[in-house]
Parts: C-alpha cells; structure tokens; sequence
C-alpha cells in the first residue's frame, strides 16, 4: 500500500512502541483465525494445518536479499528457500496483477479500483484484497499475471483464501524487482522487470511508501530513512501459531536493497516481528559487509 519513494523514518518512542503493539493485539484478533481471510458471506473454511517448524519447534525464517545498485540478478538466502504462506504481502502481487490486466485491457484503474487498491495496501485492509481477488480472478489470475512477471515458486491460495497463497523469499524478490527494478531498454527485449508499465511500478511503489504508520515495522527496520513496504501477520487455527512476513525496498548507507523476509511458528505476533526484524538487520548486516 507520485513522490519521493519512501518517508522518515525515526526509531518510535516508548510510547509509539506501546501503541503499536496495542495496534498489532488489534489486528492480531481479527486476524485471529484463517475465516479472516474469506470474502464477506463465505462458509468458514476448514482449519489450515499447522505450519512447518523445526525438529526444536522453534520458528522457521528466510530471508532473501538483492542489492540493486551492483547489477546482481540473484538474490543471496539466508536460510532455506522453503515456501511459506503469504498473509498479507500477497496484496502486492494482487495489485500487480491488477494493474498488468488492465494494461492488457488498455486502460487505467477506476476510480472504484483505486478506493480499494489504496487501503488494501496502506492499511492492509482485507475486505478491499476480497474485491480485487476476486476481480482478478483469483489464484487463476495471480498466476497467469506472475507468468509474466517472473515469479516461479509461488501458488495462488484456495478459493476465497488468497491470504493462504504459498511463496518463497527467491520469488518475493523476483516480484519486487519487477515493481523495483532498473528501467532496462527502449529497443531490448521486453523483461520481468518490464511487464509493468514505469506508471504501475510507480504507483505500487508510492503506495508501499504510505503504509500506516502502526504498520511501519518489518524489513525497514534494517534500513537508513529510506523504505517502501508491505507486511502480513496471520495466526493459525489449530496450532495457535504465527506467519510473520515482510517484504520491501530498503536504503542503506545510499545503497538500495530488496528484502523478503518469511517466517512462520512463531508464538505470537510480537515474537514474529521481533524475529522477522533481527533477520533482516542480520541479513543486511551481511549483504553490506564489503561497502
């Protein structure tokens, strides 16, 4: 969820740390149940299962991250490249393939298009990610789009249940590149990176620069004054446990990055961020270590 690619971003306050936690048990409880990702007036789906944990039960994380300003077309892992399940960063892929169908169609978004685009990426709101899902025709559509846009590793969630899509840290980077990467050529062949016109990368790239401020946490933790983002937070049926994600662009020390960080296990969603941002730090940490 144009100007300048990403805001100020000062470390919060005690107090803006306690709100946000209070903001985070918020959506927490919404979000407390798989159902919380149907379309409104669906038959509750069957319980998930419980996500895959180490043999010490302790969370799985991945991260993934590509520096843009060295040329590298690959991104280094940290961890396994395992799939895991999207939450809320697949509204990203929701509104790239919104915007690559309309291209198609040789058109802008509507007006009502945009009303929902924009909260579903700024505040992460679910029942606008219901609308365009089903617009786009769901996983059928998701998939055809991340055809063209590079993605290999990524599978489009259930029916209704886009928010239980499954994807790597690899193909979250591949995406990113394609709404981040360099312009490439008038006259070369067209790319991933290309499939989306300068218009639409621009636009998803504003809006992942607006996020709620509740929200700012995740991979910009890793970052200088310069991020654009999107998270997602889901806590599973029959385990109780929780998938923690964020992806985004970051700047360091006047670098620019792409970083996927996938997790999922967790016992709560603070211990999900907090797990999710010292991958990040470490990951960056390392990718940074010749500059």
């Amino acid at each position: 969820m144009p100007h300048a690619f990403s805001p100020s971003r000062p470390k919060p306050a005690p107090s803006v740390r306690r709100g946000r936690r209070r903001a985070l048990a918020c959506a927490g409880a919404l979000l407390a149940s798989v159902t919380t990702l149907l379309s409104v007036g669906t038959a509750p789906a069957a319980p998930a299962t419980a996500p895959a944990t180490t043999p010490q039960g302790k969370p799985r994380v991945t991260a993934a991250v590509l520096g843009l300003d060295d040329g590298s077309r690959r991104p280094t892992l940290y961890g396994e490249d395992a799939a895991y399940d999207t939450a809320s960063i697949i509204k990203v892929d929701i509104l790239a393939t919104l915007l690559l169908q309309a291209q198609d169609a040789g058109r802008h978004l509507t007006a009502q298009e945009r009303a929902h685009a924009e909260p579903m990426i700024k505040s992460s709101d679910n029942a606008a990610a219901n609308a365009l899902w089903r617009q786009i025709g769901q996983a059928t559509g998701l998939e055809s789009a991340n055809k063209r846009l590079g993605l290999t590793a990524t599978k489009g969630g259930p029916g209704a249940r886009w928010g239980l899509t499954r994807t790597t840290a690899s193909d979250q980077i591949r995406l990113l590149r394609a709404v981040f990467d360099g312009q490439g050529t008038a006259s070369g062949p067209k790319t991933a990176s290309s499939a989306l016109t300068e218009e639409s990368k621009a636009y998803i790239r504003t809006l992942m620069t607006r996020i709620q401020s509740d929200q700012a946490w995740g991979v910009s933790a890793a970052s200088g004054t310069q991020w654009a983002l999107k998270n997602g937070w889901l806590q599973r049926n029959t385990s109780g446990l929780w998938d923690v994600n964020s992806v985004g662009r970051i700047t360091v020390n006047g670098h620019h990055y792409l970083v996927a960080v996938l997790s999922d296990g967790s016992r709560s969603m603070d211990e999900g961020v907090t797990l999710v941002e010292r991958t990040a730090r470490q990951a960056i940490a390392a990718a940074t270590a010749g500059n």
